[in-house]
């Protein structure tokens, strides 16, 4: 994303939510992904529990892309609201569908899930970052959650 200049947009905010899936989707580099995220200060609240800084960032980040593949995250709303002219919260509803294999399994089981999140996002740099984010409900969508043997 190219880098914004002076005031923090909504337009700026809603990019960073659909590159930082993407990238999420794609299992980036890990360097990649750490440019949505502020150097400092940071906290998300993830299921799996609360990351603190980019070190734990990255160590959640590995695991994550080791448990779970074929993800896609598809963005179905996104509120932002300005709380200084270099700051916003956001709201994202996400829709993120995964499969996910355990030994010995047979099969994957797919995964699907409607999440609400916040996030605080600042204008750092030149470019939105992710200071706080927090998975406030994570629902699951009813369906089947392995395919058939064939």
């Amino acid at each position: 994303m190219p880098p914004v200049t002076g005031l923090l947009t909504r337009s700026a905010v809603e990019r960073t939510v659909t590159d930082w899936y993407a990238a999420l989707d794609r299992h980036a580099p890990v360097e990649e992904v750490l440019h949505h995220l502020v150097p400092r200060g940071l906290v998300m609240r993830f299921p799996e529990g609360t990351v603190r800084g980019l070190s734990g960032f990255r160590s959640w980040y590995r695991k994550v892309c080791a448990l779970y593949f074929d993800e896609l995250h598809r963005v179905d709303a996104v509120a932002v609201r300005p709380v200084t002219p270099l700051s916003a919260e956001v709201e994202v509803t996400v829709n993120w569908r995964t499969r996910v294999w355990s030994a010995p399994d047979a099969y994957s089981r797919t995964l699907d899930f409607d999440a609400r999140q916040t996030w605080s996002v600042v204008l750092l740099d030149g470019r939105p970052r992710i200071r706080a984010y927090t998975v406030d409900a994570l629902t699951p969508r009813p369906g089947p959650l392995a395919p058939a043997p064939a």
